[in-house]
């Protein structure tokens, strides 16, 4: 078959993402025998434009469209990201009528009936879509049942189904693809992007917002560490050394995290390697000594709150206590770290804000960075909706609920929280908050740190971007 993937995503705030999972569904649908193009939405200025001259010229026979997210998941200034794939399917429809539409990606599989809905797209692959996509093509192909492939969801007639099969596929390597082969990477590079990487899939932690055990799985999928650092190989000889370990929590479990950066400084590959995505629990000494060995640059840490009633609301399962001991931890090293927090969960207050900007003010380096959001996006499914019902702070019905719905603690007004994110930000030259990434001269910063040799992550050199901001009159915060 001629089958086309779209990666649809074309936002870039903070920064440009590389296309992970439509890089995958496309390679698996080529080594399972199809012809297969990938249409790279990311920098294209008349999307509809180009997906027209694509369809013109390749006519396929099955298309994909790639939702990496259904929103931008932020509070201040949200950005529907369906808006954009709805005209596309109805594009595609036009053009080609006769072709199935196969929505995927890691947003799918949150809503996928809303967002079938709301494209008029058929189908939708809800996860795993390297052993997914390929037995679905595979039905389409040879005439058989599509509603028999495991992790498919389908629009038929109106109604709507799912075949959830009985778990998630096991993840017996780690999935690279190869990325030069779709993408124009040239263009990523000149944004200082980072290349993807994931050693495992499926979360076991109980985060009240999270997202990871619909979409993945409740456990741990593990790759197996030595195939992790036989895809850094691959990249690397291919030529791309700034890689970011995505995972939902790297250094969850803290025994494969260290087996793999014990085998990638055991093999020496001359990468740049990053992970924003630490649980302050399980970050030790140990751990970070492993990762400066692994040729870790840049890490962060995920803590959310040093305040133990909103840790608790947030079910974050680790306490203040701990989120100050990865504090001291991190300080005695020399990895550049960038802290994570998030205002407004259940039990928040203003004494919860006060003790966690009162942490941050005593023990982030200022040579680090703190990035400090307010709201929290709310998925169907999750405790956080449970939560949110029962305080009566949500009232709009889960098939409402594409266009973003957030949560803010009844214990403290918005306002308020926003006024003291702006006054810590304003008074902190390393600190970050919703402004601060979504200027729109931020590709323009990219462009000119990449031309002067810096790599990622830009936000190390955040105080000293801000004072130059300062400057000139255009910081921001």
């Amino acid at each position: 078959m001629n089958v086309l993937v779209v990666n649809t995503n074309r936002h870039k705030t903070p920064m440009a993402v590389l296309p992970f999972g439509a890089c995958i569904a496309a390679e698996a649908a080529e080594r399972a025998g199809h012809s297969v193009r990938l249409l790279d939405m990311t920098f294209s200025k008349d999307p509809l434009r180009a997906l027209e001259h694509e369809l013109t010229r390749s006519t396929p026979d099955v298309v994909g469209l790639s939702v990496r997210n259904i929103d931008s998941g932020e509070m201040h200034d949200p950005v529907i990201f369906v808006h954009d794939v709805a005209p596309m399917a109805d594009l595609i429809r036009k053009r080609t009528p006769a072709a199935p539409i196969v929505l995927g990606g890691a947003g799918v599989g949150l809503m996928p009936e809303e967002l079938l809905r709301a494209t008029g797209a058929e189908w939708a692959v809800l996860s795993d879509a390297e052993a997914v996509f390929p037995k679905l093509l595979a039905a389409f192909t040879n005439g058989g049942d599509p509603t028999s492939v495991p992790r498919v969801a389908w629009l038929k007639d109106e109604a709507f189904g799912q075949n959830a099969g009985n778990g998630h596929f096991p993840l017996d390597e780690c999935v690279v693809p190869d990325f030069g082969r779709w993408l124009r990477l040239k263009s990523y590079r000149h944004q200082m992007c980072t290349v993807p990487v994931q050693t495992k899939r499926g979360c076991p932690h109980k985060c009240v917002y999270c997202t990871y055990q619909r979409a993945d799985g409740p456990g741990h999928r593990l790759a197996p560490p030595a195939s992790v650092v036989e895809a850094v190989r691959r990249l690397a000889k291919a030529g791309l050394r700034d890689i970011e370990f995505v995972d939902s929590v790297f250094n969850s479990p803290y025994e494969h995290a260290m087996e793999i950066c014990e085998r990638l400084a055991a093999a020496r590959l001359g990468v740049r390697l990053i992970t924003l995505e630490l649980n302050p629990r399980f970050v030790d000494d140990a751990l970070l000594a492993a990762m400066e060995r692994a040729g870790f640059v840049a890490i962060a840490v995920t803590a959310e709150s040093a305040s133990d009633p909103v840790l608790a609301g947030l079910g974050k399962g680790y306490t203040a206590e701990e989120v100050v001991r990865a504090a001291e931890a991190v300080r005695r090293h020399r990895l550049p770290c960038m802290w994570v927090f998030l205002f407004g969960g259940p039990g928040e207050t203003e004494q919860t804000v006060a003790e966690t900007l009162r942490f941050a003010d005593e023990h982030i380096r200022r040579s680090d960075a703190a990035y400090i959001n307010t709201g929290i996006r709310i998925y169907p499914g999750t405790e956080l909706e449970r939560i949110a019902r029962a305080q009566g702070v949500l009232s709009v019905p889960p098939d409402a609920m594409l266009s973003p719905v957030f949560y803010v603690s009844p214990e403290v007004d918005p306002r308020w929280v926003a006024e003291r994110v702006r006054e810590a930000v304003a008074s902190h030259a390393n600190y970050l908050g919703p402004a601060s990434i979504s200027v729109p001269f931020l590709p323009m910063l990219y462009r000119i740190g990449y031309a002067l040799g810096i790599r990622p992550p830009l936000w190390r050199y955040t105080r000293l971007i801000r004072r130059l901001l300062r400057l000139v009159g255009k910081d921001p915060c």
